[in-house]
């Protein structure tokens, strides 16, 4: 099968894991590409389903062997990456892969694969949403949500290299437009 890779890369808490689960319920023929990470499991989170967990031992054994499309170490010892594996899976049942990605790895993404990849950058209506989204979530600390923006600050920067940009500050909005865009790109 000659799927194509659809890339949806925001920083923390701009909703591109929202858009991205609802993108999978309008298109059959989207399977979600679950990462690979080193952090610990959040409660409510599964493994095979919400990521790969690995140790960092078991991360690093994989960069090695070169199993990773892309990876990044986004904090010291916090690793997150796509394994070629997963890819090939959801190809060989001849569906197309969704990303749901920080933005280092939604642009590494797009550079490897070109013409066969979608990227779409959702941005936030502001800095200030961010941060109430994250506390919100009540699964960060103050120190990791201070963290998230200042990387969040750096990362709206990128939002230009993307092939599509999202602004997403009406949810069902920003669902239309997401719908629209990916339909029009797996019917090329």
């Amino acid at each position: 099968m000659n799927g194509k890779l659809i890339i949806f890369s925001a920083p923390s808490g701009a909703g591109k894991t929202t858009i991205v689960h609802h993108l999978l319920k309008v298109f059959p023929d989207l399977e979600f590409s679950v990462s690979a990470c080193s952090r610990e499991m959040r409660k409510g989170e599964e493994y095979g389903l919400d990521y790969y967990f690995l140790t960092v031992d078991d991360f690093k054994e994989k960069i090695e062997k070169e199993e990773f499309i892309e990876w990044e170490e986004v904090y010291k010892d916090n690793f997150y990456g796509t394994l070629k594996s997963e890819i090939e899976r959801i190809w060989k049942k001849g569906k197309h892969v969704i990303f749901d990605v920080d933005v280092i790895g939604g642009l590494n993404l797009k550079k490897q694969f070109g013409e066969k990849a979608l990227s779409v950058f959702v941005m936030p209506p502001s800095i200030e949403h961010l941060e109430k989204r994250l506390q919100s979530r009540e699964t960060e600390t103050p120190e990791s949500i201070a963290r998230r923006i200042g990387k969040a600050e750096t990362e709206l920067k990128t939002a230009s290299q993307f092939d599509k940009i999202i602004l997403n500050d009406n949810l069902e909005t920003a669902f239309e437009e997401a719908e629209k865009i990916v339909g029009e790109f797996i019917t090329e």
